[in-house]
């Protein structure tokens, strides 16, 4: 089972635009697996859209992988997205990680647009559906309750044959929509119970289903900093500030702060109940803060925890 690191950000955490870029040619150095953009479209904090970061990243890299970390797929129309993720892939040459959920039911995205969020799941799982038919057949004709196309095409179709499906999210509905549909699971700022759990589930429905997920293709995220709870930036890391979702969650004993080592052990615990895909957030403010949390995580944690 090959175990692999790479690097995301939620809001903005840099002095200016060009710093973004910077810090993703960084991590190509250090070769790093992958970066991540969070996907928030609404919110007082600044994010960057993440299909657009990874348009970008086809043009600005050459080694790196990228992805969405995840996208709140009923928020999104299917055929703009199958073919922006088509079109990014295909001029990257296969190093688009595209991962998706279904967003919280109380998140201010269904509010301000003024959607129904009870019936998220459901429409997601006819966008997975879409979105593989899109990336792999000539011509699509689908039927769904939310969804009808007729002879829909798109080209050109994706490097990557067949295109990664990634699905994110805690709940047992997403994990069994990542049984059914999905090639891989990521799960946000979770505990290593939650983690062992979330492999267990889908390994038991995958099997179920007669599909089979890779063993190298399941993860978690974690937001992690070399210092103390005591560092200022912690309590101004928006994870810790609020989560966005509309629910009070105090993500404070989820986070991986502490020693090289600490971290490490951290990281080893999900290893041990079976994930081997690490999305690290640095939690850090302003350019000299994210490039040094970056470039120690690079050089002290990595070796220790990669294979």
């Amino acid at each position: 089972m090959a175990v692999r690191a790479g690097f995301g950000i939620a809001n903005f955490p840099f002095d200016k635009p060009k710093s973004w870029f910077e810090w993703v040619q960084l991590l190509e150095r250090y070769k790093v697996d992958s970066v991540w953009q969070t996907d928030r479209l609404v919110s007082a904090d600044p994010y960057l859209e993440a299909v657009s970061v990874m348009a970008t990243l086809a043009g600005c890299t050459e080694r790196i992988k990228f992805g969405m970390n995840a996208i709140v797929a009923p928020l999104r129309d299917p055929l703009v997205l199958a073919k922006q993720c088509a079109t990014i892939d295909y001029l990257s040459n296969g190093r688009l990680l595209p991962m998706f959920g279904v967003g919280y039911p109380n998140a201010i995205e269904w509010k301000t647009t003024n959607r129904d969020a009870s019936d998220r799941g459901a429409r997601s799982s006819e966008i997975f559906q879409l979105l593989n038919m899109l990336w792999t057949q000539e011509s699509v004709t689908f039927e769904g309750k939310f969804y009808q196309y007729r002879n829909v095409s798109v080209t050109p179709r994706p490097i990557q044959q067949p295109l990664p499906l990634w699905i994110g999210g805690n709940a047992d509905a997403a994990l069994k929509r990542t049984a059914k549909l999905g090639t891989g699971w990521i799960g946000g700022i979770t505990t290593v119970e939650q983690v062992a759990h979330a492999i267990n589930l889908i390994r038991t429905e995958s099997t179920a289903l007669g599909r089979t997920i890779d063993d190298d293709h399941y993860g978690t995220s974690l937001a992690f900093r070399i210092g103390t709870v005591d560092d200022p930036v912690v309590s101004q890391f928006p994870l810790v500030r609020r989560a966005g979702i509309g629910d009070e969650i105090d993500l404070r004993p989820l986070l991986a702060i502490g020693t090289v080592q600490q971290i490490i052990d951290r990281i080893e615990a999900y290893k041990a109940v079976g994930a081997s895909k690490f999305v690290l957030l640095p939690i850090a403010m302003g350019d000299a803060d994210v490039f040094d949390q970056t470039r120690r995580a690079c050089e002290e944690i990595l070796p220790a925890i990669q294979t």
